[in-house]
């Protein structure tokens, strides 16, 4: 077997009962964070020009509901992340939009979702020593929607599944950042693989043929789209190494690198409050952020987007000094934020020019010590690995990553995601403020494994569900198709 072939066999044949009770629990707390996420998309004004475009989130055609709620929850980037991607634009939109057309139990949704999960993460885990991560690894979502259909669907024969995968992946999606972060093309940037995935499960149903050794093939995917190819990922610890468990749920909008930011200043605006009454930002000498490179790395490429309110959207998410700066006047972060009148209101774009970003050694070290969103994978490439450190991030991250080096982790039973800041705001009167956190608010850490369902509950109300629906997804795995398709129609129903 190629280690397509053999990832495919495994999938087509898991069950509910398979899983661990861990998975499904977090498994259902992702489906709760993610139509979080399409509601917050769906109220957006952009959001519904994409409505208008391609039509409500639930239609008949499961197919062109999937690309939608695929592109409804991607572009304000409170989608979940993992080891490795940003799984849920297809992992859960596209089981979900098949459960809720096809009648699905719950505890085939979950299953769905899994399955989806851990193909779509192994292969993007493959390749993610390459050029392209996070949100522009769009191949993930053709493995991720390619299997959340599969499984839905039924399909058993292992061999459709290997020839749906390998015609999706032939034509691997690459955005250009220009367009991702300078217009409204972001907003395409889970619909269009997830529509490409669509078609290949259909040319698959109908006996076209992929090529089973695509991946590792030296004419193949991972050669294309790899650095520094990682092909044991695909198949290693099948049934044991279980990815849906380094889920991170994202509680604000917003790019991952910035979250222990925003959590710094939230703590921050209480003391501040408390000491100094509301903050002016002409009192303000330095709001310093001190943080991994993988914070700077986003941050550099948004800063030359964002000159102020009228920011493209794709550019302003990403950016550090405006979420910051939000946060710190407000208490806060929300969609409202990204959105006018809020987005024109000069104070915080007086105090965004004070926000300053310096790279703290100590936070990268812990960044490659945890599991995502790629420290894992240099642990498995080893030195092999410094090549693409060198161009990442230059030699003292190479020195950093290599130094901090430990075996691979045999599974993710205590995957973190360590993307930490520390925040420190100084007066002009002398007088200083810091906050630091390691894990953010909703990343994989204890805090998360003990409380996933109670943040992504918050989270769903928050953006404006009811909680009652936010409560009921707990169960979801024992819901019968009737009680499943009244829960997706609740959820999704009123947007925010």
């Amino acid at each position: 077997m190629t280690p397509l072939q053999e990832l495919c066999d495994w999938a087509a044949r898991l069950t509910h009962d398979d899983l661990p009770e861990r998975v499904r629990a977090l498994a259902a707390s992702q489906i709760l964070s993610q139509t979080a996420s399409i509601r917050a998309g769906a109220a957006h004004p952009l959001g519904a020009r994409m409505i208008a475009a391609f039509g409500e989130p639930l239609q008949p055609d499961a197919r062109q509901s999937a690309c939608v709620l695929a592109g409804l929850g991607s572009w304000l980037n409170l989608d979940d992340t993992a080891y490795a991607g940003h799984l849920s634009n297809s992992t859960v939109a596209v089981p979900l939009a098949f459960a809720h057309a096809h009648g699905l139990t719950g505890a085939r949704l979950i299953a769905a979702v899994v399955v989806a999960n851990e193909c779509a993460a192994r292969i993007t885990a493959a390749a993610t020593l390459g050029p392209l991560r996070g949100q522009s690894a769009i191949h993930t979502h053709l493995v991720g929607a390619v299997c959340g259909r599969l499984h839905a669907e039924g399909v058993t024969d292992p061999r459709r599944w290997t020839d749906a995968l390998g015609l999706a992946l032939a034509l691997p999606h690459r955005p250009l950042m220009r367009a991702f972060l300078a217009s409204d093309a972001r907003l395409l940037n889970a619909l269009a693989p997830v529509r490409a995935a669509m078609d290949a499960c259909d040319a698959a149903a109908a006996g076209l043929h992929g090529a089973p050794d695509l991946l590792e093939h030296p004419d193949g995917f991972l050669a294309a789209l790899a650095a520094v190819p990682l092909p044991d990922e695909v198949t290693g610890g099948l049934g044991r190494r279980w990815h849906t468990e380094t889920l991170s749920f994202k509680m604000r909008p917003g790019g991952p690198g910035i979250d222990a930011a925003v959590d710094c200043a939230i703590e921050l605006h209480s003391e501040l409050r408390a000491t100094v009454g509301a903050l002016d930002p002409a009192t303000v000498a330095e709001a310093l952020v001190e943080a991994s490179l993988y914070t700077l790395y986003a941050g550099r490429r948004a800063d030359r987007y964002v000159t102020g309110p009228d920011a493209p959207l794709g550019a302003l998410v990403l950016h550090t000094p405006y979420p910051v700066a939000t946060a710190l006047l407000t208490g806060g972060l929300t969609v409202a934020d990204f959105e006018r009148p809020a987005l024109a209101e000069a104070a915080r774009w007086r105090l965004a020019e004070r926000v300053r970003l310096a790279h703290d050694p100590e936070l990268t070290r812990a960044l490659f010590d945890s599991a995502a969103p790629f420290g894992a994978a240099v642990r498995r490439a080893g030195a092999a690995a410094e090549p693409w450190l060198l161009e990442f991030g230059g030699p003292e991250t190479a020195r950093i990553a290599l130094d901090a080096a430990r075996p691979p982790e045999p599974d993710f039973t205590a995957a973190t995601k360590a993307t930490g800041a520390r925040v420190t705001v100084r007066l002009n009167d002398g007088r200083a403020f810091t906050r630091e956190r390691l894990v953010p608010l909703g990343a994989m850490g204890d805090h998360t494994r003990a409380c996933h369902e109670n943040l992504v509950r918050e989270k769903f109300v928050g953006i404006g569900g009811d909680a009652d629906t936010a409560k009921a997804a707990a169960g979801l795995g024992t819901m019968d198709a009737g009680r499943l398709r009244d829960w997706v129609g609740a959820a999704l129903a009123e947007r925010a």
